[in-house]
């Protein structure tokens, strides 16, 4: 393995921070090596809004990485996330012949692209096209086709779309800052890689990855991505109720909510005094932590009710019996998830990211979910890539075994 090809990078740019993930691919396993953050202001819901400071964002949070690992970062795999993310269910096939024969893997290509062949509009592309299951000559719920034997394979997949700018607009940040991107992946799939057992996959689970300005839903069941999509309210929001109900900067408020924020009076251990700093040159005042609550049990609600709105859109409301895990910086608002549990009667747990060996606690916390997920989510692609090109080889061989 060459020396750069040694090392993976994950870049999560979110809407409140930058994160650099520098991890070393060591032969069976992935090695954490350094993270870096940085605060990030360019963003919102998902979108660059100010692409300078979104570069400056990533250089800062790269460099920060780079010193502690000691190794230059050149590429990287960069999380797609956001209002504008889609996530949609597609079908197609492709007729074998005229006889039943074994299927190959060709076929199996050829159906799948079949199956994406849907009419975009210009500004969207594909981001993902996720299997779910093949059908052969009528048989459903076959997960791998080859080797079989019929006339008519069929894929049914789920197809992740974005908008053709918002990504662009990713890359162009990240090469300003330095970077090439390698890859771009779904960040709540990126987040499932590091936080999600296969049992929940297989039962049936949602993931919300709670970030600044949106949480992102992914939902699996029988170990396929069933549902993707994302609702506009994230941490960012509880942030500025708290800045307009007690008239405090914003910065104050995230610090408040973060120190002693709670979605509900029936969570809260005790009801104690806190001093805020006020608007202006108004001296700081004193409030309760009850009238925290007041401000922040709307808002949870809300989120906890567009997401059982998406599910039942879905038709998934019933099909998650794994319940849900919490991922992102969001997951750490205090009763959030006891809240979820009440309202969904399901298990809810925070994600605590896995996979990387040496992966210091600091970094196994929900808001670095994304970030392990997509170094993991690379190791997983470079796997697979030699074993493709293995198969090729071996076709190759046989052609000219035969020629001769």
């Amino acid at each position: 393995m060459a020396k750069k090809d040694k090392y993976l990078v994950g870049l999560d740019v979110g809407s409140s921070k930058t994160c650099a993930l520098i991890a070393e691919i060591d032969e069976e396993q992935v090695r954490f090596l350094a993270l870096g953050a940085a605060e990030s202001k360019g963003l919102r819901k998902g979108l660059i809004v100010n692409l300078d400071s979104t570069v400056s964002s990533i250089r800062r949070a790269v460099e920060e990485a780079e010193g502690v690992a000691g190794v230059p970062v050149e590429s990287a795999l960069v999380g797609v996330a956001g209002a504008h993310v889609r996530g949609v269910n597609s079908r197609g096939g492709v007729t074998l012949g005229h006889r039943a024969r074994d299927i190959e893997r060709d076929d199996v290509r050829r159906a799948i692209d079949a199956a994406r062949n849907i009419t975009l509009p210009e500004d969207r592309e594909v981001l993902h096209v996720l299997p779910h299951e093949f059908i052969v000559d009528a048989q459903v719920g076959i997960r791998d086709a080859i080797g079989m034997v019929g006339q008519r394979l069929e894929a049914n997949v789920h197809l992740v779309t974005s908008s053709v700018a918002a990504t662009q607009n990713l890359v162009t940040a990240a090469n300003r800052a330095g970077i090439l991107i390698s890859d771009t992946v779904l960040e709540p799939l990126a987040s499932a890689e590091s936080c999600l057992t296969q049992d929940e996959r297989e039962l049936g689970c949602c993931l919300l990855d709670i970030g600044g300005g949106t949480t992102e839903v992914i939902v699996y069941g029988g170990g396929v991505v069933r549902h993707t999509s994302a609702v506009p309210v994230g941490g960012d929001h509880f942030t500025n109720d708290l800045a307009v109900g007690l008239r405090t900067p914003i910065p104050e408020a995230e610090k408040i909510k973060r120190r002693y924020g709670c979605v509900s009076a029936s969570f809260l251990q005790e009801d104690g005094a806190i001093e805020i700093a006020s608007v202006g040159d108004r001296p700081p005042r004193t409030i309760f932590a009850r009238m925290l609550t007041d401000i922040i049990e709307p808002r949870a609600l809300e989120l906890l009710s567009l997401i059982r709105d998406d599910l039942q859109r879905a038709g998934l409301i019933g099909q998650i019996p794994a319940g849900f895990v919490l991922a992102g910086g969001g997951a750490r608002l205090r009763g959030l998830d006891e809240m979820a549990e009440h309202g969904f009667h399901l298990p809810v747990r925070i994600a605590e990211p896995k996979g990387l060996a040496d992966l210091p606690e600091l970094v196994a916390q929900p808001e670095y979910a994304t970030v392990v997920g997509l170094v993991m989510y690379g190791a997983k692609a470079r796997r697979t890539a030699p074993q493709r090109a293995g198969n090729l080889v071996s076709k190759l061989k046989a052609m000219f075994a035969g020629a001769s």
